[in-house]
């Protein structure tokens, strides 16, 4: 992904809320169903990894990444940014369309 791109997307994650949470339980189902249909609504999320030590979070947000396939535009700490473009995408949902 191209550095300018990277750095928008950056800037509108910035204000996001992370919308899943993966928490004690580890990678369930339920989790995966969700944060699809969070990319397929709002094509750029964040998620919340609290579990373990940096390599199990790691672990579980590449597995998500490669599950959903959509790509990591950042990672801090707990919090993770995920990018999946959607041609169906909801202007009034998409975190890429709506107006900042």
């Amino acid at each position: 992904m191209e550095n300018r791109l990277l750095k928008q997307y950056r800037a509108i994650a910035h204000k996001l809320h992370p919308i899943v949470t993966v928490g004690g339980q580890g990678l369930t189902e339920g989790i995966q169903v969700e944060l699809d249909r969070a990319l397929t609504d709002h094509e750029l999320v964040k998620i919340r990894v609290n579990v373990g030590d940096r390599e199990a979070r790691d672990t579980i947000i590449k597995s998500l990444t490669e599950t959903s396939a959509a790509e990591l535009v950042q990672k801090i700490g707990h919090t993770a940014t995920l990018l999946r473009h959607s041609p169906s995408a909801d202007p009034r949902k998409s975190n890429l369309q709506r107006p900042l």
